[in-house]
């Protein structure tokens, strides 16, 4: 066989090889492309603070900030998380849940809703605690989103107040928490609203 012909011949098996190949890895026809991965808040995304914001790395995990009140409804799912912090005490965290089953998205956000307020209450329990929750109401945003306030004071005179969200876009549920010190008067209600509102939308 001339080198030439060889060549030809050797040329013709690789062509044939890569095609093979391509047939073995292409999605079959009518296969549902795979969606995006969810995205997370930005700083600029948070409720204006007169020092700016400041958005860590998204990270495996519940955020310590976190563990009290959800920890345990959260231990079956792998979660991805992001802290933002300011200059002064507020600070504020996103979690971010790929359920991927509808109807199981849909419990665990109906349930992150619950541990909220129950959460509260068992800081009241704290004869050192005092906790007041207050309900926000509901956002229409793709499957909806409800948001929660709750207002601690200790026996050693230090007050916190915390919103918290919990959305829902299809299989993938979000929480957003947002905490400093100071009252129910002090919560930046509307602001907090529109930056749940962007985290569920920006699930998908």
């Amino acid at each position: 066989m001339s080198r030439t012909i060889r060549t030809g011949v050797l040329a013709a098996l690789a062509v044939a090889a890569l095609t093979a190949g391509s047939a073995l890895t292409a999605a079959p026809a009518g296969a549902a492309p795979e969606k995006p991965a969810p995205k997370f808040l930005s700083a600029s995304q948070l409720p204006p603070h007169p020092t700016g914001w400041t958005a860590g790395p998204v990270s495996d995990g519940v955020p310590e900030e976190l563990e009290f009140c959800f920890g345990e409804a959260l231990l079956a799912y792998d979660i991805r998380h992001r802290d933002f912090r300011t200059d002064l005490e507020t600070n504020a965290q996103q979690i971010v849940v790929v359920v991927g089953d509808d109807a199981k998205a849909k419990a665990l956000a109906q349930r992150l809703d619950q541990e909220v307020r129950r959460c509260a209450l068992r800081a009241d329990a704290d004869p050192e605690i005092k906790a007041e929750y207050r309900a926000y109401g509901t956002l229409p945003v793709e499957e909806g989103a409800r948001v929660h306030g709750v207002h601690t004071r200790t026996a050693w005179g230090a007050m916190d107040i915390n919103l918290t969200s919990v959305g829902r876009d299809g299989g993938t549920v979000t929480l957003v928490r947002w905490g400093q010190m100071g009252g129910f008067a002090d919560a930046p209600v509307t602001a907090f609203k529109k930056t749940t509102t962007t985290a569920v939308d920006k699930l998908y």
